[in-house]
């Protein structure tokens, strides 16, 4: 006969060396049926029931079902029965749900049981029916999404929840009298049509669907990992553009968006639908440039602009430093995601980069300072980039064989035969010769290093 202790032995071996508590019964053997039910009992149920169910899984020595226990840990009251099982079956010594989550991002070769998808969604639809439309059919089978079913994390909010602005109302710049000099917009100009889009306004949003200069275009404003991505949204193959709002779920700090055709989840951050019908698709949205400065810089070089109206019809606080005030002065993420590589660029440090079909890279805001031109290259593409890390401001062109400096402000630089004239499309030079303009966007370096890794190069110039 094997003794207690030696099979107390065993499973911990079995387990990578976590030693499981005294009390735990292992000789039931437990179906699919029944390892779904306690899972629900961990969730809904209370006192002695919860801390059985709870033993009755850690006892099969499988991390299966460690992925419902963490989605179990987030939203009981009482978490250190479940943080006791999660640790035991992890052999980490796990104490909450943000270490458990970034437990999870760096363990994918940890399936979990075959369960875990209708407890999931069981457990999202009790918050909002609607969830459950991002996962008809077989879209929640592991097999058909481009993201983990288990990293997908409720942000807070319901569908719809941050209200998309679709059309939304727009004034002329002259009566735009509750804009201060200083607030910081998102600048838009395509085919001589120029929008303003404060970001005082956006960070209550977070995404607009419009037409600007006869194209179809949507930014994406992800607030948590600092990113403003304008998109076309006329994709070919498609008799109408496509229109999106936010789902209310998050993957690694970055917001889930949604197109309210096909009810598919995207990625915010790369622009592709990554859960339902359109993930085999092959569509990836185009990128447009937009810039992020000042009301003042953006009205004077742009006196045509119009801008968005108070009048949204929605009820929010648009005064000047409200949105997510101190999530953006603080150092800490609101949500757990693994950050890979702070030795050179600090979590929160604001990068603008720029994405190509070859080659992708990241400049450091902070390396402009007050004005500065930064003459570089992205794979093979020669680049010019004219920022100001006060404004967060930051442009690119393609540059060819010339070279660039600064010339004292953001509207115009030193170049071959002279000034050149910094717009929203091109840079226009003295003799006619005009560059075209590089598509980029500003995100925190959590984000971008997290979504493009090594993939992407890192500026490091003086």
């Amino acid at each position: 006969m094997i003794s207690r202790r030696a099979l107390v032995s065993r499973t911990a071996i079995a387990l990578g060396g976590a030693v499981l508590p005294t009390g735990f019964c292992f000789a039931q053997t437990l179906s699919d049926a029944d390892i779904e039910k306690l899972l629900l009992e961990t969730l809904f149920s209370d006192g002695a029931a919860y801390k059985a169910s709870i033993d009755k899984l850690v006892s099969r020595g499988n991390k299966d079902v460690v992925a419902s226990l963490i989605t179990v840990s987030r939203y009981r009251d009482e978490i250190e029965t479940v943080m006791e099982a999660i640790s035991t079956l992890t052999g980490e010594p796990i104490k909450s749900w943000r270490e458990a989550m970034l437990w999870q991002e760096a363990h994918p070769e940890v399936k979990p049981h075959t369960s875990y998808a209708r407890f999931k969604l069981e457990l999202l639809s009790s918050i909002d029916k609607k969830f459950l439309d991002f996962f008809q059919g077989s879209s929640a089978k592991p097999e058909n999404m481009k993201i983990r079913l288990e990293e997908i994390t409720w942000g807070g909010v319901v569908v719809d929840g941050i209200p998309s602005l679709d059309n939304p109302k727009l004034i002329e710049a002259g009566d735009a009298d509750y804009m201060q000099e200083d607030d910081l917009v998102f600048g838009v100009r395509i085919n001589g049509d120029a929008r303003a889009y404060p970001l005082r306004i956006m960070g209550w949003h977070e995404m607009f669907n419009e037409t600007i200069g006869g194209v179809s275009v949507a930014l994406a404003y992800c607030t948590l990992c600092g990113a403003g991505i304008l998109f076309e949204t006329q994709v070919e193959g498609r008799a109408a553009p496509l229109v999106f709002g936010s789902s209310g779920f998050l993957y690694r700090s970055n917001k889930l968006m949604f197109d309210r055709e096909t009810k598919s989840l995207w990625n915010q951050f790369t622009g592709e639908p990554v859960v339902g019908p359109l993930v085999n698709s092959g569509i990836k949205l185009k990128l447009r440039p937009v810039v992020i400065t000042t009301w003042r810089e953006w009205r004077s070089s742009n006196p045509s602009t119009r801008i968005l109206s108070l009048e949204t019809g929605h009820r929010r606080d648009y005064g000047s430093g409200v949105v997510y005030k101190d999530y953006f002065s603080s150092s800490e993420l609101m949500f757990p995601t693994i950050v890979r590589d702070e030795s050179r660029v600090k979590r929160k440090e604001y990068v603008f980069g720029i994405r190509g079909p070859a080659a992708s890279k990241a400049w450091p805001v902070s390396v402009f300072g007050r004005g500065r031109v930064i003459n570089d290259t992205v794979g093979n593409l020669p680049v010019v980039l004219i920022g100001n890390s006060l404004t967060r401001t930051v442009r690119a062109y393609e540059r060819g064989d010339r070279n660039f400096g600064f010339a004292g402000s953001q509207r115009e630089i030193a170049g071959p035969g002279g000034k050149w004239q910094v717009g929203e499309t091109e840079l226009a030079g003295p003799d006619g010769a005009k560059l075209a303009r590089v598509a980029g966007h500003v995100a925190y370096w959590f984000a971008w290093d997290g979504y493009l890794g090594i993939a992407s190069e890192l500026y490091g110039g003086s």
